[in-house]
């Protein structure tokens, strides 16, 4: 982020430049023209060679005045146009040695990550979850192939592991085997199986979601070993539909979903083994009381969902609470619940 602030000045300065050099190419043309009486293209050509200092000669003998006013035209060029060769030479190089050390940076921080997750691709779907991840303090790495998209996560300020997610080394370099998860987000679904088939070998305990585009890569990416996957035009179809038949529970669904609007988020919390919620009923917990939170569903260890349960259901050891409320609650509840976090 400081090196978009910092290279904004650089930029509107070679911007200045640029046209002060345009400036002078006009001024000698039309001098040329009006004291010489030279066709145009031969004033652009006299002011360009003298500018430049690279002297090929006059393209006509000079008058005095023609003389004259060549040598003001050396002595006001030639500092505008070294200028401006100093500072483009100086904007390309530290751009560069800062991709560099941008890229240096990051590689050093990838070795020390862990409990992360790893998006492969940064179109429209990989960029927004990154961002989500971002606001939501979440560690992740992206991996990206293409150089000019590779540009953009390094200015954004994320995490990036150079090259084809298709790869096992490039998944290694972003530290697979200690992360938490992976989301796989490439444009093709030939690619996104594969990557889902290298992860899973790499770490068998990774929680995968891959995208898929066309209905038959769902169950493929299944078999390969993703946990769940996600159809971009099926969602979109179904939260349309929903916004025309039950346009208030869509809304609903938007907030609940987009902490940013409210400082209410919906989560999902595991009641580890010595938790105190354990063997206790919802009413003996302090769950609603205290903390203000609602149940809105419990996953049981066997997979079964209680949804809306009642005062009385009973939390066992190893069911998954889906919480609604405010988040300095649904970390307490998290705290509570025996999840303790690196």
């Amino acid at each position: 982020m400081e090196a978009r602030v910092e290279s904004l000045p650089q930029t509107q300065k070679l911007i200045r430049l640029g046209v002060s050099v345009c400036l002078i190419l006009l001024i000698g043309t039309v001098g040329y023209h009006l004291i010489e009486g030279w066709p145009f293209l031969d004033g652009l050509y006299m002011t360009v060679i003298t500018i430049t200092t690279i002297g090929f000669g006059e393209v006509h003998p000079l008058s005095q005045e023609g003389r004259l006013f060549t040598l003001l035209l050396i002595v006001s060029g030639l500092g505008i146009v070294g200028h401006t060769i100093v500072a483009a030479s100086r904007w390309l190089i530290e751009g560069e040695v800062e991709k560099v050390i941008t890229r240096r940076r990051s590689m050093k921080a990838i070795e020390k990550i862990k409990n992360h997750y790893v998006v492969c691709g940064y179109g429209r779907m990989g960029s927004f979850v990154c961002h989500q991840f971002r606001m939501r303090g979440i560690p992740f790495v992206v991996v990206e192939n293409n150089p000019e998209v590779q540009d953009k996560i390094t200015q954004a300020g994320f995490f990036l592991s150079p090259g084809n997610a298709t790869e096992e080394d490039v998944l290694l370099a972003a530290k697979i085997k200690t992360a938490k998860g992976l989301v796989s987000v490439l444009d093709s679904d030939a690619s996104n199986v594969y990557v889902v088939l290298t992860a899973r070998e790499l770490n068998p305990q990774l929680e995968i979601i891959a995208r898929a585009g066309e209905e038959d890569a769902e169950k493929k990416l299944l078999r390969a070993g993703a946990n769940r996957v996600i159809s971009p035009y099926h969602i979109g179809g179904m939260r349309m539909v929903m916004s025309i038949l039950k346009p208030h529970v869509m809304s609903f669904l938007e907030v609940a979903m987009d902490y940013s609007q409210l400082n209410v988020e919906l989560e999902e919390v595991k009641v580890a083994a010595d938790s105190v919620y354990c063997g206790k009923k919802l009413v003996e917990t302090d769950i609603r009381k205290d903390l203000n939170l609602i149940i809105i569903a419990i996953k049981k260890s066997d997979g079964q969902m209680v949804f809306n349960p009642g005062p009385h259901t009973r939390i066992e050891c190893h069911d998954v609470l889906i919480a609604m409320g405010e988040k300095r609650y649904l970390e307490l509840l998290d705290q509570k619940a025996g999840n303790i976090h690196d």
